[in-house]
Formats: structure tokens, C-alpha cells, sequence
């Protein structure tokens, strides 16, 4: 199976919501700090369920996900989408921006659900990390959430570290309103 990573083009048609992003919560981050550091270990869940992110969300707001016009994105200097694709299907992407603080963050990264595991998300962090160190940028950022271990797991592998979080940034959003998120860094050195 080839992946293919390739720069988001104008005329290029991608049905954004072919891409299943929901995972499975069966266990969360306990957070620690020690110093300037914050570690974690990982608790198990009694109960396991699956979030996705468009659960909860209006008809409209469903239907606006799957309009995403990332056409601002395209030729510019300060934000790009790159896709992953296998035989010309879209199986993943990475939508970055060059943030304020000189790092590039990741406004999205999402892998098909069955694709995960042969190496895509890697591929697009690799290629965020080569577009992020051509534009003299410090690092990339990204947030997550406690509850979605493997994604911190694989951020972590990747060589991020966490730089803080927000207990109160889920807040808005009952069922998840005991979400911590958390910001990770990867910094260039």
C-alpha cells in the first residue's frame, strides 16, 4: 500500500467527511507535574464508548463540516492542508497555519479510523515538521484531549511534549465538559 502525501490544490475535490476521525475512549490520561514537566499515566475506563467529533452537532454545523473550503489555504505562505492518500482516495490530512508565537499549529490531523496503524499520521507530521522548519517556524503545536489516549500516545512517539492544558476549555459542551485539553509541542531544535 503506497501513502501518498500531497499539497491541497486548487480543484482538488475532497469530501471531508469520508474520513471517519471517531475513537474509542477506554481509558484517560492522568496528568502529573513535576517542575516544568507534566507527565502522565494512563487510566483504564470501566465503561468504553466511541466520541466523534461532529456528535452532538446540529444538521447545520454538520452539514457546514462537510463544506469545509479550505480554498484560503491554497498558495499561501501561512497555512496549508496536506492530504494522505492511498490510490487517489483521501485516507487522511493535516490542516496547518503558522501561529502568532513563530510555531505551526496544527489546527487539524485526522486519519481514517481503518487506515490507522500503517504509518499515515506520521507521514503528515513529518511533512508538517519539513513545512514548518521551511518557513523558519520554532516547532508545531497541537491540542488534544485526556480522553484520547492513543492520539496522545502517538504525539508523544512523535517526539511532542506537553507544554500545558486547559481544564476549562470543554466546558461549553456538557457530555464533555470533564475533558482536559492538552497543548503538545514539538520543538525544533
Amino acid at each position: 500500500m503506497e501513502i501518498v502525501i500531497q499539497e491541497l490544490v486548487a480543484g482538488d475535490e475532497v469530501n471531508w467527511n469520508i474520513i471517519d476521525a471517531s475513537f474509542t475512549v477506554d481509558s484517560t490520561l492522568v496528568l502529573s507535574l513535576r517542575g516544568r514537566h507534566i507527565g502522565f499515566t494512563v487510566k483504564e475506563e470501566v465503561s468504553s464508548y466511541t466520541k466523534s467529533y461532529t456528535e452532538g452537532r446540529s444538521e447545520e454545523q454538520s452539514l457546514e463540516e462537510a463544506d469545509k473550503d479550505y480554498s484560503a489555504y491554497i498558495d499561501s505562505p501561512d497555512q496549508i492542508v496536506y492530504l494522505a492518500c492511498i490510490e487517489r482516495q483521501v485516507v487522511g490530512y493535516i490542516v496547518l497555519k503558522r501561529n502568532w508565537n513563530k510555531f505551526a499549529y496544527a489546527e487539524l490531523i485526522a486519519v481514517d479510523k481503518k487506515y490507522r496503524g500503517y504509518g499515515i499520521g506520521r507521514k503528515l507530521i513529518e511533512q508538517a515538521k519539513r513545512w514548518a522548519r521551511n518557513g523558519g517556524m520554532l516547532g508545531i503545536m497541537l491540542e488534544t484531549q485526556t480522553n484520547n489516549v492513543g492520539a496522545c500516545q502517538f504525539y508523544e512517539s512523535c517526539g511532542f511534549v506537553i507544554g500545558g492544558l486547559d481544564l476549562h476549555l470543554y466546558q461549553g459542551f456538557p457530555k464533555h465538559k470533564e475533558e482536559i485539553a492538552i497543548f503538545w509541542y514539538l520543538i525544533f531544535e
